[in-house]
Protein backbone atom coordinates (compact mmCIF):
# COMPACT_ATOMS: atom_id res chain seq x y z
CA UNK A 1 0.00 0.00 0.00
CA UNK A 2 0.92 3.54 -0.91
CA UNK A 3 1.43 5.47 2.31
CA UNK A 4 2.83 8.70 0.88
CA UNK A 5 -0.59 8.34 -1.35
CA UNK A 6 -2.73 7.76 1.38
CA UNK A 7 -1.22 10.75 3.05
CA UNK A 8 -2.04 13.17 0.02
CA UNK A 9 -5.39 11.88 0.08
CA UNK A 10 -6.11 13.27 3.37
CA UNK A 11 -4.33 16.44 2.60
CA UNK A 12 -6.79 16.58 -0.16
CA UNK A 13 -9.47 16.17 1.85
CA UNK A 14 -7.99 18.64 4.60
CA UNK A 15 -7.72 21.29 2.23
CA UNK A 16 -11.42 20.84 0.96
CA UNK A 17 -11.46 18.33 -2.04
CA UNK A 18 -11.98 21.53 -3.80
CA UNK A 19 -11.34 19.95 -7.42
CA UNK A 20 -14.97 18.11 -6.38
CA UNK A 21 -17.42 20.45 -7.07
CA UNK A 22 -20.65 18.26 -6.37
CA UNK A 23 -20.45 15.46 -3.08
CA UNK A 24 -20.72 13.04 -5.37
CA UNK A 25 -17.78 13.63 -7.17
CA UNK A 26 -15.60 13.86 -3.53
CA UNK A 27 -16.81 10.33 -2.82
CA UNK A 28 -15.53 8.78 -6.54
CA UNK A 29 -12.51 11.19 -6.64
CA UNK A 30 -12.07 9.77 -2.99
CA UNK A 31 -12.30 6.21 -4.12
CA UNK A 32 -10.54 6.09 -7.11
CA UNK A 33 -7.77 7.88 -5.61
CA UNK A 34 -7.72 4.72 -2.37
CA UNK A 35 -7.70 2.03 -5.41
CA UNK A 36 -4.72 3.86 -6.76
CA UNK A 37 -2.99 3.60 -3.43
CA UNK A 38 -3.44 -0.41 -3.53
CA UNK A 39 -7.05 -0.39 -1.37
CA UNK A 40 -8.86 -3.26 -2.31
CA UNK A 41 -11.88 -1.41 -2.62
CA UNK A 42 -15.76 -2.80 -3.81
CA UNK A 43 -18.37 -0.53 -2.67
CA UNK A 44 -18.25 2.09 -0.37
CA UNK A 45 -21.25 4.04 0.69
CA UNK A 46 -21.55 7.23 2.76
CA UNK A 47 -24.56 7.73 4.93
CA UNK A 48 -25.52 11.26 5.65
CA UNK A 49 -28.71 12.56 7.86
CA UNK A 50 -30.38 15.43 6.91
CA UNK A 51 -32.39 18.32 7.99
CA UNK A 52 -35.47 18.17 5.93
CA UNK A 53 -38.80 17.92 6.04
CA UNK A 54 -39.54 14.64 4.32
CA UNK A 55 -36.03 12.96 4.24
CA UNK A 56 -34.43 11.30 6.84
CA UNK A 57 -30.85 10.58 5.24
CA UNK A 58 -29.32 10.63 1.69
CA UNK A 59 -27.07 7.49 0.61
CA UNK A 60 -24.12 7.69 -1.84
CA UNK A 61 -22.42 4.34 -3.18
CA UNK A 62 -19.57 3.91 -5.05
CA UNK A 63 -18.80 0.96 -6.91
CA UNK A 64 -15.90 0.11 -9.19
CA UNK A 65 -16.57 0.43 -12.65
CA UNK A 66 -20.24 2.04 -12.51
CA UNK A 67 -20.97 5.45 -14.33
CA UNK A 68 -21.89 7.41 -11.83
CA UNK A 69 -22.47 7.56 -7.98
CA UNK A 70 -25.68 6.24 -6.80
CA UNK A 71 -27.61 8.65 -4.79
CA UNK A 72 -30.96 8.25 -2.51
CA UNK A 73 -32.91 9.45 -0.31
CA UNK A 74 -34.24 7.62 2.58
CA UNK A 75 -37.38 8.74 4.19
CA UNK A 76 -38.44 8.95 7.92
CA UNK A 77 -40.81 6.11 7.31
CA UNK A 78 -37.22 4.03 6.91
CA UNK A 79 -36.74 4.44 10.97
CA UNK A 80 -39.96 2.49 11.51
CA UNK A 81 -38.11 -0.40 9.46
CA UNK A 82 -37.59 -3.97 11.40
CA UNK A 83 -34.07 -4.53 9.06
CA UNK A 84 -33.26 -0.63 8.78
CA UNK A 85 -33.43 -0.85 12.90
CA UNK A 86 -31.40 -4.37 12.87
CA UNK A 87 -28.77 -2.75 10.90
CA UNK A 88 -25.01 -2.12 11.27
CA UNK A 89 -25.85 1.68 10.26
CA UNK A 90 -28.28 2.27 13.16
CA UNK A 91 -25.10 0.45 15.66
CA UNK A 92 -22.69 3.28 14.20
CA UNK A 93 -25.45 6.03 14.65
CA UNK A 94 -26.57 4.89 17.93
CA UNK A 95 -23.07 4.00 20.17
CA UNK A 96 -20.68 5.78 17.28
CA UNK A 97 -18.21 3.08 17.09
CA UNK A 98 -16.76 1.15 14.51
CA UNK A 99 -17.52 -2.20 13.48
CA UNK A 100 -15.37 -4.65 11.02
CA UNK A 101 -16.66 -8.29 10.02
CA UNK A 102 -13.86 -10.28 8.38
CA UNK A 103 -16.45 -12.31 6.34
CA UNK A 104 -13.63 -14.53 4.45
CA UNK A 105 -13.26 -16.17 8.10
CA UNK A 106 -15.49 -19.33 8.66
CA UNK A 107 -16.68 -18.10 12.04
CA UNK A 108 -17.11 -14.60 11.27
CA UNK A 109 -20.80 -13.83 13.28
CA UNK A 110 -23.27 -12.96 10.91
CA UNK A 111 -24.90 -10.82 13.60
CA UNK A 112 -26.89 -8.51 11.01
CA UNK A 113 -29.05 -9.71 7.73
CA UNK A 114 -27.04 -7.46 5.11
CA UNK A 115 -23.60 -9.19 5.74
CA UNK A 116 -25.07 -12.48 4.38
CA UNK A 117 -26.13 -10.81 1.57
CA UNK A 118 -22.70 -9.36 1.61
CA UNK A 119 -20.73 -12.91 1.94
CA UNK A 120 -23.39 -13.93 -1.20
CA UNK A 121 -21.93 -11.43 -3.31
CA UNK A 122 -18.61 -12.20 -2.51
CA UNK A 123 -17.45 -9.68 -0.35
CA UNK A 124 -14.62 -10.81 2.01
CA UNK A 125 -14.35 -7.57 4.33
CA UNK A 126 -16.63 -5.16 5.87
CA UNK A 127 -16.10 -1.98 7.33
CA UNK A 128 -18.30 0.69 8.72
CA UNK A 129 -17.22 3.67 10.68
CA UNK A 130 -18.60 6.74 12.17
CA UNK A 131 -18.43 10.06 10.53
CA UNK A 132 -18.76 12.42 13.29
CA UNK A 133 -19.31 16.08 13.09
CA UNK A 134 -18.36 18.87 15.04
CA UNK A 135 -21.88 18.96 16.38
CA UNK A 136 -21.55 15.53 17.82
CA UNK A 137 -23.96 13.98 15.19
CA UNK A 138 -22.98 10.77 13.90
CA UNK A 139 -22.78 9.43 10.42
CA UNK A 140 -21.32 7.08 8.70
CA UNK A 141 -18.95 5.17 5.96
CA UNK A 142 -18.78 1.84 5.29
CA UNK A 143 -15.90 -0.02 3.00
CA UNK A 144 -15.87 -3.31 1.68
CA UNK A 145 -13.87 -5.40 -0.31
CA UNK A 146 -13.57 -8.81 -2.80
CA UNK A 147 -10.38 -9.17 -1.80
CA UNK A 148 -9.13 -13.13 -1.53
CA UNK A 149 -8.08 -12.27 2.18
CA UNK A 150 -9.89 -9.28 2.67
CA UNK A 151 -8.36 -6.24 4.20
CA UNK A 152 -5.11 -6.07 6.14
CA UNK A 153 -4.31 -4.26 8.96
CA UNK A 154 -3.12 -1.40 7.48
CA UNK A 155 -5.91 -1.11 5.09
CA UNK A 156 -8.11 -0.93 7.96
CA UNK A 157 -5.79 1.82 9.70
CA UNK A 158 -6.01 3.95 6.53
CA UNK A 159 -9.66 3.71 6.21
CA UNK A 160 -10.17 4.65 9.58
CA UNK A 161 -8.14 7.82 9.88
CA UNK A 162 -9.47 9.07 5.94
CA UNK A 163 -13.05 9.00 8.16
CA UNK A 164 -11.86 12.07 10.06
CA UNK A 165 -10.74 14.65 6.79
CA UNK A 166 -14.17 13.08 5.47
CA UNK A 167 -16.18 14.09 7.94
CA UNK A 168 -15.14 17.58 7.57
CA UNK A 169 -16.19 17.34 4.30
CA UNK A 170 -18.73 15.64 4.27
CA UNK A 171 -20.32 18.26 7.22
CA UNK A 172 -19.54 20.85 4.81
CA UNK A 173 -21.77 19.58 2.63
CA UNK A 174 -24.55 18.50 4.51
CA UNK A 175 -24.34 22.30 5.89
CA UNK A 176 -24.71 23.82 2.42
CA UNK A 177 -27.52 21.44 1.47
CA UNK A 178 -28.99 22.33 4.45
CA UNK A 179 -29.36 26.32 4.10
CA UNK A 180 -30.51 25.14 0.83
CA UNK A 181 -33.32 22.68 2.02
CA UNK A 182 -34.47 25.32 4.99
CA UNK A 183 -34.62 28.30 2.83
CA UNK A 184 -36.31 26.73 0.45
CA UNK A 185 -39.03 25.08 2.36
CA UNK A 186 -39.44 28.42 4.42
CA UNK A 187 -39.02 31.10 1.57
CA UNK A 188 -39.18 28.88 -1.45
CA UNK A 189 -36.80 28.14 -3.83
CA UNK A 190 -36.16 31.51 -5.80
CA UNK A 191 -36.42 33.67 -2.81
CA UNK A 192 -33.76 30.68 -1.27
CA UNK A 193 -31.80 31.52 -4.53
CA UNK A 194 -31.82 35.10 -3.74
CA UNK A 195 -31.02 35.10 -0.23
CA UNK A 196 -27.88 32.15 -0.90
CA UNK A 197 -26.60 34.93 -4.08
CA UNK A 198 -25.97 37.30 -1.44
CA UNK A 199 -29.47 39.48 -1.35
CA UNK A 200 -29.62 39.70 2.11
CA UNK A 201 -29.47 43.54 3.14
CA UNK A 202 -32.82 45.82 4.06
CA UNK A 203 -34.24 47.59 1.45
CA UNK A 204 -31.79 45.20 -1.58
CA UNK A 205 -35.51 44.70 -3.65
CA UNK A 206 -35.92 44.04 -7.43
CA UNK A 207 -38.69 44.40 -9.84
CA UNK A 208 -40.34 41.78 -11.22
CA UNK A 209 -43.63 41.04 -13.40
CA UNK A 210 -45.55 38.06 -12.61
CA UNK A 211 -49.04 36.27 -12.72
CA UNK A 212 -50.24 36.13 -9.62
CA UNK A 213 -52.87 33.96 -7.47
CA UNK A 214 -54.17 35.00 -3.90
CA UNK A 215 -56.48 31.93 -2.61
CA UNK A 216 -58.12 31.75 0.82
CA UNK A 217 -60.51 29.49 2.73
CA UNK A 218 -64.00 29.82 2.89
CA UNK A 219 -65.79 29.90 6.55
CA UNK A 220 -62.01 29.19 7.70
CA UNK A 221 -63.27 31.68 11.38
CA UNK A 222 -65.71 28.62 11.81
CA UNK A 223 -63.58 26.11 10.97
CA UNK A 224 -61.24 27.50 13.72
CA UNK A 225 -63.64 27.76 16.67
CA UNK A 226 -65.59 24.24 15.13
CA UNK A 227 -62.49 21.75 14.93
CA UNK A 228 -59.78 20.65 17.28
CA UNK A 229 -56.52 21.84 16.68
CA UNK A 230 -55.11 18.27 14.82
CA UNK A 231 -57.72 18.00 12.48
CA UNK A 232 -57.45 22.24 11.52
CA UNK A 233 -53.56 21.36 10.74
CA UNK A 234 -54.89 17.74 8.87
CA UNK A 235 -57.44 20.24 6.89
CA UNK A 236 -54.96 22.94 6.55
CA UNK A 237 -51.79 20.34 5.51
CA UNK A 238 -54.15 19.09 2.55
CA UNK A 239 -54.97 22.23 1.18
CA UNK A 240 -51.89 24.08 1.24
CA UNK A 241 -50.76 20.66 -0.47
CA UNK A 242 -52.65 21.04 -3.22
CA UNK A 243 -51.97 24.80 -3.74
CA UNK A 244 -48.62 24.18 -3.49
CA UNK A 245 -48.31 20.85 -5.82
CA UNK A 246 -50.32 22.47 -8.36
CA UNK A 247 -48.17 25.61 -8.54
CA UNK A 248 -45.15 23.87 -8.81
CA UNK A 249 -45.59 21.43 -11.21
CA UNK A 250 -46.22 24.04 -13.90
CA UNK A 251 -43.35 26.86 -12.55
CA UNK A 252 -45.54 28.81 -9.94
CA UNK A 253 -44.02 29.07 -6.57
CA UNK A 254 -45.93 30.05 -3.27
CA UNK A 255 -44.32 32.97 -1.98
CA UNK A 256 -46.72 33.14 1.35
CA UNK A 257 -48.63 31.42 3.77
CA UNK A 258 -50.82 33.82 5.35
CA UNK A 259 -53.12 32.21 8.13
CA UNK A 260 -55.53 30.13 5.62
CA UNK A 261 -54.57 32.50 2.55
CA UNK A 262 -51.37 31.80 -0.15
CA UNK A 263 -49.58 34.24 -2.32
CA UNK A 264 -48.21 32.48 -5.44
CA UNK A 265 -45.97 33.73 -7.97
CA UNK A 266 -45.83 32.85 -11.74
CA UNK A 267 -42.51 34.72 -13.09
CA UNK A 268 -42.87 35.86 -16.91
CA UNK A 269 -40.29 34.20 -18.71
CA UNK A 270 -39.61 33.55 -22.09
CA UNK A 271 -43.01 32.58 -23.04
CA UNK A 272 -44.49 36.34 -21.33
CA UNK A 273 -47.26 36.83 -20.15
CA UNK A 274 -49.23 34.79 -21.92
CA UNK A 275 -46.98 31.92 -20.58
CA UNK A 276 -47.03 32.97 -16.57
CA UNK A 277 -51.07 33.09 -17.01
CA UNK A 278 -51.83 30.04 -18.76
CA UNK A 279 -49.77 28.24 -16.11
CA UNK A 280 -51.37 30.11 -13.46
CA UNK A 281 -54.70 28.96 -14.86
CA UNK A 282 -53.76 25.48 -15.60
CA UNK A 283 -52.51 25.36 -11.84
CA UNK A 284 -55.64 26.85 -10.22
CA UNK A 285 -58.03 24.57 -11.77
CA UNK A 286 -55.49 21.63 -11.28
CA UNK A 287 -55.87 22.86 -7.30
CA UNK A 288 -59.77 23.08 -7.20
CA UNK A 289 -60.02 19.45 -9.32
CA UNK A 290 -57.58 18.39 -6.49
CA UNK A 291 -59.80 19.28 -3.62
CA UNK A 292 -62.95 18.76 -5.55
CA UNK A 293 -61.21 14.78 -5.32
CA UNK A 294 -60.35 15.31 -1.38
CA UNK A 295 -63.73 16.44 -0.55
CA UNK A 296 -64.98 12.93 -1.57
CA UNK A 297 -62.93 11.81 0.91
CA UNK A 298 -63.20 14.23 3.84
CA UNK A 299 -67.33 14.12 3.46
CA UNK A 300 -67.86 10.31 3.22
CA UNK A 301 -65.65 10.17 6.36
CA UNK A 302 -68.13 12.42 7.73
CA UNK A 303 -65.41 15.36 7.89
CA UNK A 304 -65.59 18.88 6.62
CA UNK A 305 -65.00 19.57 3.55
CA UNK A 306 -62.24 22.54 1.85
CA UNK A 307 -63.56 25.32 0.44
CA UNK A 308 -61.69 28.22 -1.28
CA UNK A 309 -61.18 31.29 -4.05
CA UNK A 310 -59.21 32.06 -6.32
CA UNK A 311 -57.86 35.43 -7.80
CA UNK A 312 -56.00 35.68 -10.50
CA UNK A 313 -53.67 39.04 -11.75
CA UNK A 314 -50.58 40.02 -13.49
CA UNK A 315 -48.97 42.91 -13.38
CA UNK A 316 -45.19 44.21 -11.67
CA UNK A 317 -44.14 44.45 -8.15
CA UNK A 318 -41.37 45.31 -6.34
CA UNK A 319 -40.18 42.23 -4.31
CA UNK A 320 -37.23 42.14 -1.74
CA UNK A 321 -36.40 42.63 1.85
CA UNK A 322 -38.59 44.80 4.38
CA UNK A 323 -38.54 44.61 7.90
CA UNK A 324 -36.45 45.46 10.93
CA UNK A 325 -32.63 45.58 11.02
CA UNK A 326 -32.42 42.26 12.42
CA UNK A 327 -34.91 40.75 11.32
CA UNK A 328 -35.88 40.57 7.36
CA UNK A 329 -38.27 39.24 5.69
CA UNK A 330 -38.96 38.82 1.85
CA UNK A 331 -42.52 41.13 0.86
CA UNK A 332 -44.04 41.89 -2.53
CA UNK A 333 -44.99 45.39 -2.43
CA UNK A 334 -47.46 46.88 -5.03
CA UNK A 335 -50.76 47.62 -6.53
CA UNK A 336 -50.82 44.06 -8.34
CA UNK A 337 -50.73 42.16 -5.17
CA UNK A 338 -53.64 44.38 -3.44
CA UNK A 339 -55.58 43.60 -6.79
CA UNK A 340 -55.58 39.62 -7.20
CA UNK A 341 -56.02 39.90 -3.29
CA UNK A 342 -59.21 41.99 -3.80
CA UNK A 343 -60.47 39.46 -7.18
CA UNK A 344 -60.43 36.42 -4.61
CA UNK A 345 -62.66 38.76 -1.84
CA UNK A 346 -65.14 39.36 -4.62
CA UNK A 347 -65.43 35.07 -5.45
CA UNK A 348 -67.14 34.74 -1.81
CA UNK A 349 -69.57 37.68 -3.19
CA UNK A 350 -70.19 36.01 -6.54
CA UNK A 351 -70.19 32.24 -5.58
CA UNK A 352 -67.60 31.61 -8.08
CA UNK A 353 -64.53 29.39 -6.90
CA UNK A 354 -61.66 31.36 -9.76
CA UNK A 355 -62.07 34.91 -11.27
CA UNK A 356 -59.67 36.89 -12.92
CA UNK A 357 -58.68 40.43 -13.68
CA UNK A 358 -59.53 42.44 -17.49
CA UNK A 359 -55.24 42.25 -17.70
CA UNK A 360 -55.13 38.57 -16.69
CA UNK A 361 -57.99 37.71 -19.01
CA UNK A 362 -56.43 39.31 -21.85
CA UNK A 363 -52.90 38.17 -21.20
CA UNK A 364 -54.23 34.45 -21.09
CA UNK A 365 -55.53 34.17 -24.14
CA UNK A 366 -58.21 32.16 -23.56
CA UNK A 367 -62.22 32.15 -23.73
CA UNK A 368 -62.98 34.11 -20.51
CA UNK A 369 -66.38 35.56 -19.95
CA UNK A 370 -66.74 39.26 -18.46
CA UNK A 371 -69.26 38.73 -15.33
CA UNK A 372 -69.80 42.80 -15.00
CA UNK A 373 -67.65 45.45 -13.59
CA UNK A 374 -67.32 46.08 -10.02
CA UNK A 375 -65.42 48.11 -7.10
CA UNK A 376 -62.07 46.24 -5.21
CA UNK A 377 -61.23 47.59 -1.82
CA UNK A 378 -58.69 50.20 -2.36
CA UNK A 379 -58.51 50.57 -5.95
CA UNK A 380 -60.23 54.04 -7.47
CA UNK A 381 -62.61 52.58 -10.38
CA UNK A 382 -64.48 49.22 -10.89
CA UNK A 383 -62.94 47.03 -12.37
CA UNK A 384 -63.87 44.35 -15.08
CA UNK A 385 -63.73 40.66 -13.52
CA UNK A 386 -63.84 37.84 -15.94
CA UNK A 387 -64.27 34.48 -15.49
CA UNK A 388 -63.90 30.97 -16.70
CA UNK A 389 -67.09 28.72 -17.24
CA UNK A 390 -65.68 25.44 -16.32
Amino acid sequence: MDGAGITAIADWLIDGARSAGRPDEVLDTLCRRLVDAGLPLWRVAVFVRTLHPNVMARRFVWRPGANAIDVAEAPYELAENPEYQASPMTTVYERGTVIRRRLVDPDCPIDYSVLREFREQGITDYLIVPLVFTDGAVHAVSWTTRAPDGFIELHIAALEGIAKPLARIAEIWALKRTATTLLETYVGKRSGARILAGHVRRGDVETIEAAFWYSDLREFTALNESLEPAALIELLNQYFEEVSSAAAARGGEVLQFIGDAALVIFPVGAEGRRGACRAALEAARAALAAIAAVNQTRAASGQPTIRFGVGLHVGAVTWGNVGGVDRLGLNVIGPAVNRTARLETLTKELGRPLLLSADFAAAVDLPCRALGSFPLKGVAEPQTVYGVDD
